[in-house]
């Protein structure tokens, strides 16, 4: 079959565009996720009860559509789209995972999966960039790789751990894991001015307080194996030994996939006009690879809302 509309990517840019094109009429819509849920990232990437705010960092962005979303943790959050994908009776692919798309001479996509194709009229791209978290431009030996991590799901106890990062994810990680281990929070800056309110209040009365150490105007030169432990050279000619290292210091555009599905990237962005159209027709981008930093979830719906605006406009004009 041909769906009329397949979206790459279960987050809430993906569910957004998905409910708001049924709204319009479209029915024949499938959700492809690589992960084994929709909302990997809040997943993987949000600590238990972490806060979820509808203006994310201070930017205060009204709802276009018909979802509403409202403050709340990452529990409700993922709740709030549990429902969603229920009541809407969405189809949604999980460990569905996309090599390539290629437009068709008739105007349709083939879109690349493990074993096989997928077709559809319209393709909306919404992979976040968490999806590929920002890596270390030095080496990591590959005995300590297992300890060198991106989120907490292998921290145990007794820890000796350095974060590393000085954003929220950061300083969430840090404050989580010092009440059980030795906790170091490793930041090229001198403040946390970049996280929000709360996280650099939390952050500071840690360091106050010595549950948290705070290696600041810091960088990394260099991660050395020693005896089963990772050895870290800082820039300022100091190292110092670590059972585990946790880098959270963004996530990056991928955009090897963007550019084999012949998506435009500039300044590390896909290249889209207003409604977020690639210079492909048909194929969409939206969420939080569109955006500056990414991360507000009422952007991502509205680039939904924005979306399915346009292809029913399309339908429109061709089915005259």
């Amino acid at each position: 079959m041909v769906y009329d509309l397949a979206i790459i990517g279960a987050g809430p840019a993906g569910i957004a565009t998905a409910i708001e094109s049924y709204a319009l009429g479209i029915r024949n819509i499938v959700l492809l996720e690589k992960d084994e849920n929709h909302n990997a990232t809040i997943r993987k990437f949000y600590k238990d009860n972490k806060r979820v705010d509808k203006d994310w960092k201070g930017q205060k962005v009204e709802c276009d559509g018909n979802i509403y979303f409202v403050d709340g943790t990452k529990e409700s959050t993922l709740d709030f789209f549990d429902d969603l994908i229920d009541q809407h009776a969405l189809e949604l692919k999980t460990h569905t995972e996309v090599q390539k798309i290629e437009k068709q001479d008739d105007g349709s996509f083939e879109i690349f999966i493990a074993g096989g194709v997928v077709k559809a009229h319209y393709v909306v791209v919404t992979i976040g960039r968490m999806g590929k978290p920002n890596k270390p431009s030095y080496p990591i030996p590959p005995s300590i790789k297992q300890q060198v991590n991106y989120t907490l799901e292998k921290c145990s106890q007794g820890e000796k751990i350095m974060v590393v990062g000085g954003g929220d994810s950061a300083i969430e990680y840090a404050i989580e894991l010092a009440d059980t281990n030795e906790v170091s929070i490793c930041y090229r800056r001198g403040t946390f001015r970049r996280a929000n309110p709360t996280n650099e209040k939390d952050i500071l009365e840690a360091i106050q307080s010595a549950k948290v150490r705070p290696l600041l105007n810091q960088t990394i030169d260099s991660l050395e194996a020693d005896q089963g432990k990772i050895h870290v050279n800082f820039g300022d000619g100091s190292s110092e030994t670590f059972d585990r290292l946790i880098y959270a210091i963004g996530g990056t555009t991928p955009s090897a996939f963007l550019q084999s599905s012949n998506i435009g990237i500039e300044d590390g962005k896909p290249v889209h006009d207003a409604h977020y159209e690639t210079q492909v027709k048909g194929l969409f981008v939206a969420g939080d690879i569109t955006q500056e930093s990414g991360g507000s979830i009422v952007l991502g719906l509205n680039h939904g809302y924005a979306i399915a605006q346009k292809i029913t406009e399309e339908r429109a004009k061709n089915n005259s």
